[in-house]
């Protein structure tokens, strides 16, 4: 009988051993794939969901933000247009602001100015309240009555003061008219026309006015002067202000005197200084420049600058300490006139009158 073998564990193959451990990584191989597999695929499907709920509110999205984007940009543009404005109205308080500190400082002035003022009124009252107190002591005394000599006396400034006082007034052709043009028409107009000219009817109520505000305790003289100067009355002699018949006769004489002729103001300070005794107070009724010195003209056109200069020759001729007031009818064509008599008023200390055309 044959002997047995003996079994003994490690009596296995290697092969057998090598077959059962790969059978079993297989095994275990196919159940771990096959969890991976079921978790990745429950894994995509929520992805999946996931992605198409987010396509879709893309998708759904997309015109909110074209619309949001075009929202935006309309607030840009009215931040924008806000920032300008904010600037524009800054910019305006700035200007407003210095507005205001000019309105205070101009308030500041004229307060000042004002007070100013009711000083000069006060100063002005005062001096009314004297020259009525003069005008009641002289009243009814007067060589002839104008209406409202008073009170236009007080407007104009112009008193007629002194113990002599002398009215020169001028009769050459430019009182015809204030215009060129009508001058040289009214000149070739008859005397009858000539004398009615609204200029000259103007400058002889003139001279009534002032001789309405003769004190009654002076003496006077009307001079007329074109290129010469002569007198109003029959003689050069001082007239005593009480003799109205004289004045009358004067006046009527003046009021059928044509206007004719240069202008020569030299000529009249000349005559104004051979006067004895002298003036103390002259009044001189003019239009313009002076067109000739103490002899004619050498040309039949006299230029705006010679008649500045016979002017200042014609003032340096004006005897001293005489105050000369000049009552200015304005001339078209001769503008530095007012500003030479002007200076040659306040240079004599006297004062100076343009005006106006329903005056006196």
């Amino acid at each position: 009988m044959a002997r047995r073998r003996r079994f003994e564990v490690f009596s296995l193959a290697f092969l057998d051993v090598m077959s059962c451990g790969f059978g079993a990584v297989v095994l275990i191989f196919l159940i771990i794939e096959h969890s991976v597999s079921d978790s990745v695929h429950a894994l995509d499907r929520d992805l999946l969901s996931e992605i198409r709920l987010l396509d879709y509110e893309l998708d759904a999205g997309k015109p909110n933000l074209v619309d949001l984007e075009q929202r935006l940009e309309a607030l840009r543009q009215r931040l924008g247009q806000t920032r300008q404005q904010r600037v524009a109205v800054v910019a305006d308080a700035e200007r407003k602001r210095e507005e205001l500190d000019d309105l205070e400082a101009l308030t500041i002035a004229s307060e000042e100015s004002v007070e100013e003022l009711k000083a000069d009124v006060e100063t002005r009252l005062r001096e009314v309240e004297r020259l009525r107190a003069i005008e009641e002591e002289n009243a009814g005394r007067a060589p002839i009555f104008i209406e409202g000599e008073g009170d236009r006396q007080y407007l104009t400034g112009l008193f007629v003061g002194g113990t002599h006082i002398l009215i020169a007034l001028d009769a050459s052709a430019s009182m015809l008219d204030a215009t060129l043009v009508n001058v040289i028409r009214r000149r070739n107009m008859p005397v009858e026309r000539q004398l009615r000219s609204p200029k000259w009817q103007r400058a002889v109520r003139t001279v009534e006015w002032l001789a309405a505000q003769l004190p009654i305790d002076s003496v006077f003289q009307i001079l007329l002067f074109n290129t010469e100067a002569t007198s109003a009355f029959a003689s050069p002699a001082w007239r005593d202000t009480t003799d109205a018949d004289a004045l009358a006769d004067a006046i009527e004489r003046i009021a059928g005197t044509a206007p004719s002729g240069g202008t020569s103001l030299e000529n009249l300070f000349v005559a104004v200084g051979r006067m004895n005794p002298p003036p103390d107070n002259l009044f001189l009724i003019v239009d313009s420049l002076p067109t000739q010195g103490t002899s004619a003209p050498r040309s039949a056109t006299v230029t705006g600058r010679q008649r500045m200069a016979l002017f200042e020759d014609a003032a340096a001729q004006v005897p001293p300490q005489l105050p000369v007031n000049v009552i200015l009818f304005p001339m078209e064509g001769d503008p530095s006139a007012s500003a030479a008599y002007w200076s040659l008023a306040q240079n004599t200390g006297g004062a100076y009158l343009a005006p106006s055309e329903d005056w006196p």
